[in-house]
């Protein structure tokens, strides 16, 4: 059985998450409460209706509970407004108790009864104090979460070595894996300044064309491979998805340029 959803995000590009709409009229780029684990939120639908199969659901689908009012558009604005002081407030107590964290982000559910602190650190952070001083300042229920460099060039944004805006910044809504497999398909240099973004992982853009290369390099030989071609053995040495050419060294020493499905 399927049923009808629309992908909402809680901030610009961040992950995107499924709601049902209920009997309500929801179009792409509406804002609208939902109801989530965490209470209330107010976010942005960034899909047109899709339908999925139940079966594929790894829990329920929550209800979008109203397309967002003006009222709604100005609570929103004002806990945003009063994130920032939070996050100054909670900078402020980092340094006092001189922990080594670095606040990336801070935000209100929609309610106002929960407050989360998002932070980045190399290690694990004993953060109890500070957590009991913002409950005292702030009276709500406090979250300290804390999340990897990925996750701080999304925040942070910057420029790629395209010489465009980081893509996490941009559009993705999620990271996918990346492996250093994606880079050796695709015969790029294993030089770390070369794969690595401005987190220090390897760049997520290796996962764009990663497919493309796999598919085209089904019809080509692997490197390594022995190759007859005029009753001359040759080996592979290097191989060209995008041309669909392979070079061949012959035992005499020739280097020769094939093309797909040349030699036997």
């Amino acid at each position: 059985m399927n049923i009808d959803v629309f992908g909402v995000t809680f901030k610009k590009y961040g992950r995107k998450y499924y709601f049902s709409p209920g009997h309500l009229d929801i179009k792409c780029g509406m804002n609208v409460i939902v109801e989530t684990e965490r209470g209330f939120q107010y976010a942005e639908v960034v899909t047109d209706k899709t339908s999925i199969n139940k079966k594929t659901l790894l829990s329920p689908v929550k209800s979008i509970i109203r397309i967002a009012t003006k009222e709604d558009d100005i609570i929103y604005q004002n806990n945003l407004k009063d994130a920032e002081n939070a996050a100054k407030k909670c900078n402020e107590l980092i340094e006092k108790f001189n922990l080594d964290m670095r606040l990336i982000d801070t935000s209100y559910n929609f309610e106002r009864t929960h407050l989360y602190f998002t932070y980045l650190s190399s290690d694990r952070v004993d953060f109890r104090e500070l957590a009991k001083e913002l409950a005292k300042v702030f009276k709500v229920r406090i979250e300290l979460r804390q999340v990897g460099p990925r996750d701080k060039a999304k925040e942070i944004g910057g420029i790629g070595p395209c010489g465009r805006p980081l893509c996490c910044s941009e559009f993705l809504y999620s990271f996918n894996n990346i492996t250093i497999n994606m880079a050796k398909n695709q015969n790029i240099s294993l030089n770390p300044t070369k794969i690595n973004g401005l987190c220090n992982r390897l760049l997520c853009c290796l996962d764009y064309e990663d497919e493309t290369y796999t598919i085209l390099k089904k019809d080509l030989p692997k490197v390594g491979t022995i190759k007859n071609y005029d009753d001359k053995k040759g080996k592979v040495i290097s191989v060209d998805p995008i041309s669909m050419t392979y070079k061949v060294q012959f035992e005499d020493g020739e280097i020769t340029d094939m093309r797909r499905n040349e030699g036997r």
